[in-house]
């Protein structure tokens, strides 16, 4: 596992851990769910379609047989757990619905295991053990913070969504695309998807309505949308997916972090506790030599 590519799973782990804070503000300003989507990844897919134009038109360049791959990260996973997240947010405390996206790995673990053959050692299952507990301890589930059973089944459902990408994208690494190429075209069909879902006359109007949102608009799409995902494939370039999925799990914690300090969420003791164990559990993975 190449240290490079852990640093680059981490900062795109850190970019989607700050996402709250421009999907909070398009809410206040009448946009939620599928509208937040559209516009985040049409943002992001004309900054990526802009830099490769600049830099290197071949990678624009895909085989007709290996687009499967990203209809699977564009709409099977990215427009279905985006939507899945979003709708959670509305509904769930930042902090919760986060949490409950971080599933993934247990997902990702199971698929590849059974499709690529990865082998699981005790640092896959300390790293794994230690990520989910602290996940549900952030949460607060079986505290005081209540979440209602379409609350759980959104969170689920963005977590499914989430580690498809790591599964699918695998496949596209193996066929030699590389992180610029998949994000693209993962781009690409996830906004061919949402065009038709999200409703493109209230986000115009909402635009005129109040202008500066474009500003937040475009730092969504350039942090968590270009950059973060560019970052994330390039790290799973140099790592095992399973690896990967695990390590993003730094992202409940910076969106906890951010919870707390920009919106009043509460920070307990457990909580604390549950943010250890998460970043404990990186560590542990970290650690790893020549296991599989």
């Amino acid at each position: 596992m190449k240290k490079l590519s852990i640093v680059y799973v981490c900062l795109a782990a850190f970019l989607w851990g700050c996402m709250g804070i421009f999907v909070k503000a398009l809410n206040n300003a009448g946009l939620f769910a599928i509208n937040v989507v559209h516009v985040r990844i049409t943002l992001a897919l004309l900054i990526v379609g802009i830099y490769i134009a600049i830099t290197n038109p071949k990678r624009f360049k895909i085989r007709l047989k290996d687009v499967w791959c990203f209809i699977g990260t564009g709409i099977v996973s990215l427009l279905f757990f985006t939507w899945c997240l979003f709708s959670g947010m509305e509904i769930a405390p930042l902090s919760v619905i986060t949490i409950l996206l971080y599933t993934a790995p247990v997902f990702v673990m199971i698929m590849s295991i059974i499709l690529f053959k990865e082998k699981i050692n005790r640092y896959k299952v300390i790293s794994l053990l230690l990520t989910l507990i602290g996940c549900v301890l952030v949460s607060g589930i079986g505290q005081d913070m209540s979440l209602s059973a379409s609350g759980i089944l959104f969170g689920l459902g963005s977590g499914f969504g989430y580690a498809l990408y790591s599964i699918f994208s695998r496949y596209a690494i193996e066929r030699g695309y590389d992180s610029w190429t998949i994000t693209f075209y993962t781009f690409l069909f996830c906004v061919l998807g949402s065009f038709f879902l999200a409703d493109n006359g209230l986000i115009i109007s909402t635009v005129k309505e109040e202008p500066s949102l474009v500003l937040w608009m475009l730092g969504m799409a350039f942090f968590t949308g270009f950059l973060a995902y560019v970052l994330y494939t390039k790290g799973l370039e140099g790592m095992e997916s399973s690896k990967a999925s695990i390590i993003a799990t730094l992202e409940p914690v910076v969106a906890t972090v951010i919870g707390t300090l920009v919106f009043d969420e509460p920070l307990t003791v457990m909580v604390v506790v549950g943010i250890i164990a998460v970043v404990g559990g990186i560590v542990v993975l970290t650690l790893q030599k020549n296991e599989g």
